[in-house]
């Protein structure tokens, strides 16, 4: 289950008898034939994507403990690849490079756009909060941001919506080029980190682990907490997308991928102190470098770890891309295709998630 380089996706066009039926979900009519036509068909192979952070721990467990492998059974061999932000995601799930991946909301929006709706579908949750503003002592209010450089993962991805969305709410700008009142400089978590250090950037709207490194090992302090800003304290960091082809075409897989799914989310549910070690032995393996164990801690503990999409953070995301003006007006009826998830946790006695709006 190592990671593999991109490459065109390959998919089998031999079928075994499914174990487990799908029923049609979705909420277009052509998801639906699609669904139901290959209900009997499961995929060799399942290319997986997801980002060696801590926001991506079901992912990062899953795997680390096997138990993707084990849901997909001896019939489908799952490969992944990693990603340092969601725009790079997006671009893979798009070229067939992947199958379905761990992501932010705002590159899924973007997905959704680009392909006119065709692409993806998100068909869970995986992770709420866990990311904010970090910034250099002196820094204590937006006005203080005025003529800083600031950095975020990559242009356009969660983190970089967010951060310009509060800007703007705060009177303030950063347009796509690094100008503005406040110079914005997407750059790699791991880079953005090293540069706070070195006092090159003064400060970081990024996910955890890197909120917490900036923290604790370079002094730095917490301007925005993100999850303050959301009703309840809950927002959509991370969920799971799968490419529609792939969905039609593998529904059985697909169920099986989401059972994986559900077990990492109840294993560091259930073994919080075990699901931190699997997943810093994951990042290790991925990185060559552990997190160190403060850190690790404070991380987990910075985020919570549900199968409910959150969806209605996800349109309050894409409003603020269309503000900022990342994104055009969009129309993102039918971006979520909950029902075999839904299925899964009616089995197991567990309640149905929404992809409703806030009312």
């Amino acid at each position: 289950m190592s990671s593999l380089p991109l490459r065109a996706l390959a998919l089998a066009t031999a079928a075994v008898v499914a174990t487990t039926a799908l029923s049609a979900c979705g909420s277009d009519d052509d998801a639906k034939a699609g669904t139901t036509a290959g209900a009997a068909a499961e995929a060799k192979t399942i290319n997986l994507g997801y980002f060696p952070n801590i926001t991506h721990a079901p992912a990062l467990v899953g795997v680390n403990k096997g138990l993707f492998a084990t849901a997909l059974g001896g019939g489908t061999e799952l490969k992944t690849q990693t990603f340092n932000a969601g725009p790079a995601a997006i671009e893979a799930l798009l070229s067939g490079a992947i199958d379905a991946t761990y992501i932010g909301p705002n590159p899924a929006i973007n997905g959704w756009v680009k392909s006119k709706g065709a692409a993806l579908k998100i068909i869970a949750g995986s992770t709420s909060g866990g990311a904010g503003l970090v910034v250099r002592d002196g820094i204590n209010s937006p006005a203080d941001l005025k003529g800083k450089k600031l950095a975020t993962p990559q242009l356009g991805n969660t983190q970089d919506v967010a951060l310009r969305a509060w800007l703007k709410q705060n009177g303030l700008n950063a347009d796509k080029n690094g100008g503005g009142d406040v110079s914005i400089l997407p750059q790699d978590n791991a880079t953005a980190v090293q540069a706070f250090a070195q006092g090159a950037i003064d400060g970081a709207w990024v996910p955890e682990p890197n909120l917490s490194k900036m923290l604790l090992e370079s002094k730095g302090k917490l301007l925005v907490d993100e999850k303050t800003l959301w009703p309840n304290e809950q927002f959509v960091t991370t969920h799971l997308i799968v490419s529609q082809k792939f969905l039609k075409e593998y529904p059985g897989t697909v169920k099986k991928l989401l059972q994986g799914h559900n077990a990492a989310i109840k294993y560091i549910n259930d073994n919080n102190a075990d699901a931190q070690k699997a997943a810093n032995a994951q990042i290790a393996a991925l990185t060559g470098k552990a997190l160190k164990d403060e850190i690790l801690a404070a991380a987990f503990k910075n985020l919570k770890f549900t199968n409910d999409p959150i969806a209605s953070s996800l349109y309050t995301s894409a409003q603020h891309a269309e503000e900022v003006g990342l994104l055009d007006k969009v129309d993102l009826k039918g971006i979520y295709d909950l029902g075999p998830l839904n299925e899964l946790l009616q089995a197991d006695g567990q309640p149905a998630v929404s992809d409703a709006a806030a009312s």
